[in-house]
Formats: C-alpha cells, sequence, structure tokens
C-alpha cells in the first residue's frame, strides 16, 4: 500500500512517499480504509521534535481517520466490513498511523461515523472532540447552571468546545482574534469577545456581573493562561491542553485546574473503549445538529500533507485541516 512516512524529524518537506505492506487484522483490531485525516498541532509536534512518544522510524503519522472497515479481527463485535468509522487511533508511540492507504486500529478507539457528516468533514473531529469531552464533561462537570469560558473560538478545540458546551446547557462567553469573529459568532455561543479590543476585567463585568466564570478552557494556554485565571471565579475550575509555568492564581483564587492529554489511552492502552464511546455520543450529537465541525477552506490529498501542515502552523487555518485519503470519499 502507498504511505507517506518519516524516515527522519524536521521541516514539513520529511514526509516520503513509500510502499508498505498492507496490515492484517489482529485480535480486537479492524483495518480501515483511509477515506481522510485531519492534523492537529500533535502531529506537527511529532514530525518535527523528539517527544516522549517518538518510537520508531520510519513512521507514519497522523491519528485522526475517517473510512470504511475492510476487515474485522477475532474478537470484534462492534462492527462489520463495509461499515463507516471514525477515530483517533494511532500516528504516535509506534503505532503507524492515518497517512496510508490502510490502518490496522484498535477498534475500541473507533466509532461509528456521525451519517450527516462527509468523510472528510468526520476526520476533522475525533482528537478535538475526545480533547473536548475530557475537558468540559469529565474535569470541569460543565452543567446547565454554568457560566463558561472558552478560549480560542475558531481552533480546532475551541469550536468544538463551544458547541458542546451549548449541548450541555450552559451560558456560553468565547473569545476570538479580529480576523476570525465573522466565524465565531455562527457557532452558537451567547457572548463571542473580540479578545484584541476587550480586557478581561471588561468581559468578566459585561458577562458575569464581575463575578467571574464558573468553568475556563483556555485552548491557548502559554503565558495566556493568566487571563484564564484572572477570569475565572473564586473557587471556579479551569482547564487546558498545554502545559504551563506559573500557577500562583490556582492558589490564591482556590481554583480546580485540570490539564487534558487525550494520548493517554492511546499510548498506554487503557481504558481505550472510552474514546470510542465518547466517539459514538459525539456522532449523535452532530446527527441531532448539536455539533459541526468547522473546516478551514483548504483542501489537500495525502500526498500534499507538506503544505497540510504548513497551512496548520501558519496560523492561518480557521477551523480543521483536512487531508483526503488515497481513497478519497467513499
Amino acid at each position: 500500500m502507498k504511505a507517506m512516512i518519516l524516515n527522519g524529524l524536521g521541516a514539513s518537506d520529511v514526509f516520503e512517499l513509500a510502499e508498505l505492506e498492507k496490515p492484517t487484522a489482529t485480535a480486537e483490531h479492524v483495518v480501515v480504509k483511509v477515506c481522510a485525516t485531519s492534523v492537529n498541532p500533535l502531529d506537527t509536534m511529532l514530525r518535527s521534535t523528539e517527544t516522549p512518544w517518538s518510537e520508531n522510524l520510519p513512521h507514519v503519522l497522523h491519528g485522526d481517520v475517517a473510512g470504511i472497515v475492510e476487515e474485522v479481527g477475532e474478537g470484534v463485535t462492534r462492527f462489520n466490513v463495509g461499515d463507516r468509522v471514525y477515530g483517533c487511533a494511532g500516528g504516535v508511540a509506534g503505532i503507524n498511523g492515518a497517512l496510508s492507504e490502510y490502518m490496522l486500529v484498535d477498534a475500541d478507539l473507533m466509532a461509528h461515523k456521525p451519517n450527516s457528516l462527509t468523510m472528510r468533514q468526520a476526520a476533522a473531529l475525533p482528537l478535538v472532540s475526545i480533547t473536548v469531552w475530557e475537558a468540559l464533561v469529565q474535569k470541569l462537570k460543565v452543567s446547565s447552571d454554568d457560566k463558561v469560558l472558552v478560549h480560542g473560538a475558531t481552533g480546532g478545540v475551541g469550536h468544538i468546545a463551544v458547541q458542546l458546551a451549548k449541548a450541555l446547557g450552559a451560558e456560553v462567553t468565547t473569545t476570538s482574534l479580529t480576523k476570525n469573529l465573522a466565524a465565531a459568532e455562527k457557532l452558537g455561543a451567547d457572548h463571542v469577545v473580540n479578545a484584541e479590543e476587550t480586557s478581561v476585567a471588561e468581559y468578566v463585568a459585561q458577562h458575569t456581573g464581575g463575578e467571574g466564570f464558573d468553568a475556563v478552557f483556555d485552548t491557548i494556554a502559554g503565558e495566556h493562561i493568566q487571563k484564564s485565571f484572572e477570569a475565572a471565579r473564586m473557587n471556579g475550575a479551569v482547564a487546558t491542553i498545554l502545559p504551563i509555568a506559573d500557577v500562583l492564581q490556582v492558589a490564591l483564587k482556590g481554583l480546580s485546574f485540570h490539564s487534558v492529554l487525550m494520548l493517554i489511552p492511546m499510548v498506554t492502552g487503557k481504558n481505550r473503549r472510552v474514546h470510542g464511546e465518547i466517539l459514538e455520543q459525539i456522532a449523535k450529537l452532530v446527527d441531532d445538529g448539536k455539533i459541526t465541525p468547522l473546516l478551514d477552506e483548504t483542501e489537500f490529498s495525502m500526498l500534499d500533507v507538506a503544505k497540510a501542515h504548513d497551512r496548520l502552523q501558519s496560523g492561518e487555518a480557521v477551523g480543521k485541516v483536512v487531508m483526503s485519503g488515497f481513497h478519497a470519499e467513499a
């Protein structure tokens, strides 16, 4: 089968087209014909930097996949040949990913694709949706009584967070750059804040009466996390997807602070079934019209993986950068 592989780490031009042996289904696994994948910051990091999860070269990157079940291994009862599925199931820790014609995946990490979406749309969802679910449902425990702030409205994680928080019944405020305001306003948040023109104190006063938000999900992090701590109410909760250094305000405001790393089940092999279960619930929310993936305007094929990585890293993408597979839409 064809695959885009890494023989070394570096800039986006390190990808090479190669012929690899087509995988065969093993126990508790299925082989998926890859129709689409999406680019996540994790993929660009694994391509360019040695990480705790960089275990094998040559390596096939990309965890997100949407496709068709080609072969079913022993012990798999949830899927049949021909099923349309999606998931985040490889591209890290020695598990080959979706930059190939076929991908061997643990069935526990997969779910049936939302019926209302194309393969390209479905491929945009897995990693970011699982991340958001873990943050809002499992960590922050968002409910209908909460005032929730989501930073980074039109990012891959942010645009799903806004929609899931609304589906959970929260009053949602989200921040956006000026250039992305129009897209942010279409996501259904109760309040959209221009982060370049409005201070934290101003939007806290306007949307929480000065008390602060019950829960804050920061998809930007770094130094930006201090704005999240400032925006949270006393004894509120903050979650982020990236490591940070200064957590003084966590102590001073009695905050509950959570970090989210959705890779844990995939790289440890523990509790993988939870990811499949989350994606089944996300698929229902999608088909019920409560979540819609936001795709960047660009379109790339598998052979364009370098351009797709460059697009994500340019900071110009609005929503997810998606690539059609060698098998394309089916």
